[in-house]
């Protein structure tokens, strides 16, 4: 049974970071809510991942997703899902793609069970202002790869950029449905200070217009538990469906309300809310030093009763 945080929400699932290292220079990246410098001795071994994966289970956590920086960057990633996998029910990924066509038969071997990969664009000459990298037909490649594994549903991930490529929304809803992936389409967040930037000005994209517009062209409209998103079903150019997502976490209260959530750090800190950085606990340490299961478990009660929501009403 998983474990309910201060505001009755379980928390059964959880993002593990396995390194800030990155192949590719996404000038909007949050780095998963760590500074983004790379620790040279940061990086958890695979049997400290794969401790972290089975204290979590103890605790009701059920799923896990390893992110970075870009995880298939360590040359042990395998060993990393494997691992991890023996503790889970599900194991999934955040991945750019770029090295996937040469990993995607061994992830799905070592226990993975589906991808999310970083599609920003449909279309190579906005994917590599993004990106800063000529790498769009190797991320395609990956996306076909993932599929002909059976990583699946493939999710592409489309971070939406104000005069970037939000008017590519389109063209990548038909390219999703070509290809058979979702695609989710992720509001430019930032945190409350953040807002207030020039930058984030520049670039954030409000996604209640689109919503409103996908609701009006939905064939179907779904809601899923983990932070009330809707699902849209939609018709589309080769006679099939598109399956649009709708990622909108700011100013949120329902998106925050819902999450049910707890990170890991790529240094080994368990963190309960990407936007919050003053209440991690130390887990890596304690494993290092020999820490009884109790203890750890004890430390992941505390950090989910940590856990609050960032946006409220």
């Amino acid at each position: 049974m998983s474990m309910l945080d201060r505001y009755g929400r379980q928390i059964n699932n959880m993002r593990i970071s396995v390194t800030q290292q990155c192949n590719l220079d996404c000038f909007y990246c949050h780095h998963e809510g760590e500074d983004g410098h790379f620790i040279g001795n940061g990086h958890m071994k695979p049997e400290e991942i794969g401790k972290i994966a089975e204290i979590a289970s103890k605790v009701g956590i059920e799923k896990l997703k390893i992110t970075g920086g870009e995880p298939l960057l360590r040359r042990d990633i395998i060993d990393i899902v494997g691992r991890t996998a023996k503790h889970m029910k599900e194991v999934s990924m955040t991945t750019n793609g770029v090295l996937l066509s040469e990993y995607a038969d061994e992830l799905r071997k070592a226990g993975l069970n589906r991808v999310n990969i970083s599609f920003d664009a449909p279309e190579p000459n906005t994917f590599q202002r993004i990106t800063k990298s000529d790498v769009f037909d190797d991320v395609r490649d990956g996306v076909c790869a993932a599929q002909n594994a059976g990583l699946t549903p493939v999710k592409l991930n489309m971070v939406v950029l104000k005069g970037i490529n939000d008017h590519h929304i389109p063209q990548a809803i038909e390219f999703a449905s070509k290809v058979g992936a979702i695609l989710q389409l992720i509001e430019f967040e930032s945190s409350c200070e953040g807002a207030n930037s020039s930058f984030f000005k520049r670039y954030h994209f409000d996604l209640c217009e689109m919503e409103e517009e996908l609701n009006n062209r939905a064939c179907e409209v779904r809601q899923r538990n983990m932070q009330r998103r809707k699902k849209y079903i939609l018709p589309s150019e080769n006679n099939g469906t598109a399956e649009v997502e709708i990622v909108r976490g700011m100013h949120n209260s329902k998106f925050c309300e819902n999450c049910t959530r707890l990170r890991v750090t790529s240094t080994g800190e368990l963190k309960p809310c990407l936007l919050i950085n003053d209440n991690h606990i130390n887990i890596i340490d304690s494993i290092r030093n020999g820490a009884e299961d109790e203890e750890l478990m004890n430390m992941f009660k505390k950090a989910i009763l940590l856990k609050e929501p960032y946006w409220r009403a």
